[in-house]
């Protein structure tokens, strides 16, 4: 009995702690602009690969049109501590917006609208 009761706790425990460390979902229409232009090569929503995570980004408060022109012309000292990023100039804009507007819902839904310019760090 107590055997049993042991493992039912830490089968509960294990479910607990596993949903706090739930990966965010991506939509099935922005994964497939995400793979075909080979965003996921280098970056995750959660955690960091070799650039920033999806929600980091967010965080910086780009607008919509500022991310789209990052892609097509990063600026690495926006990202002290990782690689530069390569120049996406391929991937069209129609679909680099919709991958914007993706990154900006993960800070609860921002707007494409005017936000303050992401802060530069000075070295």
């Amino acid at each position: 009995m107590k055997k049993t009761f042991g493992m039912l706790i830490a089968g509960v425990l294990a479910a607990i702690s596993f949903d706090s460390n739930a990966q965010t979902v991506i939509p099935d229409d922005i994964k497939g602009l995400l793979q075909k232009n080979a965003c996921l090569a280098c970056h995750n929503p959660d955690t960091r690969l070799v650039g920033p995570p999806y929600k980091e980004v967010a965080k910086k408060k780009y607008t919509d049109a500022q991310i789209v022109e990052l892609i097509y012309d990063p600026k690495p000292e926006h990202w002290p501590g990782y690689p530069p990023m390569a120049a996406l100039k391929n991937v069209p804009k129609d679909e680099a917006l919709k991958i914007a507007k993706w990154i900006n819902s993960l800070d609860g839904g921002a707007k494409g609208g005017a936000k303050k310019p992401a802060a530069k760090k000075k070295a």
